[in-house]
C-alpha cells in the first residue's frame, strides 16, 4: 500500500524536475539570444511562475516519498 504514495511521489518530484530543467532551458535560450536588459527581465519574469510551481511540485513529491518510507 505505502509503496504506491513512495512510487506516486517519485512520479510527482520527476516532473518537478523536468519542469525545472525546461525553466532552466527557456531562460538560457533568452541569454543566448543577447536580448536587452528589459527583454531578458521580462523572460525571466514569465518563467518565475513556472519555476516556482516545478519547485513546488518537486518539494511535494518528495514530502510523499518521505511519508511512504516513513508509513511503510
Amino acid at each position: 500500500m505505502f509503496e504506491y504514495i513512495v512510487w506516486t511521489g517519485a512520479a510527482v518530484s520527476v516532473t518537478g524536475l523536468l519542469g525545472l530543467i525546461w525553466c532552466i532551458v527557456k531562460v538560457a535560450r533568452a541569454r543566448r539570444q543577447k536580448l536587452d536588459d528589459e527583454a531578458l527581465r521580462a523572460a525571466v519574469q514569465s518563467v518565475l511562475p513556472y519555476n516556482l510551481g516545478a519547485l513546488l511540485l518537486s518539494v511535494l513529491g518528495l514530502m510523499l516519498v518521505m511519508v511512504g518510507i516513513f508509513l511503510g
